[in-house]
């Protein structure tokens, strides 16, 4: 499972339907142009929170239908419902995900115990593996290292998804569980990540920017950090400029501009205004 992950866009039309065609194409880019080795399918990217458990289920089934055996898929099925989870990691292990990965329970102030419950009934009730969702600057789940512990004590959770800034966590989690995954969710901070010995990078911006992240990997495996500084600093341009100009809708402009139809963002999200459009395509011109 170790390697670089798209974290999948979801592309909709003007009324906030999923558009097949466009993330069809979508896969076939990740897998054809950006040489991804993985996609992480149902993130925060794909607007997965904003959409109904119905058109999850479409997602994860087009997906898999276009990608095959060509591209790891990881399916996000984690929600603040926990029988919803359940639904669908067992469809999307029916369809033949060999992962799935889970955002820890969010809003409410669940404790560790309820945590831990949620991550063991998705894996007991699907029988798949899991990549734990860390993400604490959205859902305000901080956990420690003893805390990881115990829910990597299960042999079928396998690794995490650490999008958080706090690199000495990040070290001892790393020292401590050498044997299980991790994956550095902060695209903007890969180069620091690999260093810490992460085992790959999920990230929305790999839509567009999967060949320079690879150019980091391959530095680092080289030892060229000089060189591997330098391609950082190129991402973090582009993601600087992504978020400045409004990164989901930013990154389908620009995807637009090479063929792909990545459609609109849903509602709440706003389309970009004709200036932030000229920018994207810009952006696309620049370093697509």
């Amino acid at each position: 499972m170790k390697g670089l992950y798209s974290a999948l866009l979801t592309p909709f039309d003007k009324n906030g339907n999923i558009d097949e065609r466009g993330l069809r194409e979508l896969v076939r880019y990740n897998i054809d142009v950006m040489k991804m080795d993985g996609l992480y399918v149902g993130g925060s990217t794909g607007e997965n929170f904003m959409i109904s458990t119905d058109m999850k289920k479409e997602v994860f089934r087009i997906v898999i239908d276009e990608a095959k055996d060509d591209i790891k898929l990881i399916a996000q099925v984690g929600s603040i419902n926990l029988y919803e989870s359940v639904e669908l990691g067992k469809y999307v292990t029916d369809l033949g995900y060999k992962c799935l990965s889970a955002v820890t329970p969010f809003y409410y102030k669940f404790n560790f115990a309820e945590i831990k419950n949620y991550y063991e009934t998705i894996v007991r009730e699907t029988g798949n593996k899991m990549v734990i969702y860390s993400i604490p600057f959205l859902t305000g789940v901080n956990m420690n290292v003893a805390q990881f512990g115990e829910l990597l004590a299960n042999p079928n959770i396998i690794g995490i998804k650490f999008t958080a800034g706090d690199f000495y966590l990040l070290e001892r989690v790393r020292k401590a569980f050498p044997d299980k995954l991790i994956f550095a969710g902060f695209d903007e901070m890969l180069l620091p990540a690999l260093s810490l010995g992460v085992d790959g990078a999920i990230g929305s911006t790999y839509n567009v920017t999967g060949k320079i992240a690879r150019e980091i990997v391959d530095l680092v495996a080289a030892k060229d950090l000089e060189g591997a500084f330098k391609k950082q600093n190129l991402l973090n341009d582009i993601i600087e400029a992504l978020l400045n100009n409004g990164l989901y809708q930013t990154i389908k402009t620009m995807l637009e501009t090479q063929g792909v139809h990545a459609g609109e963002c849903r509602l709440p999200m706003l389309p970009l205004s004709e200036e932030k459009k000229a920018i994207a395509v810009e952006l696309a011109k620049k370093y697509l």
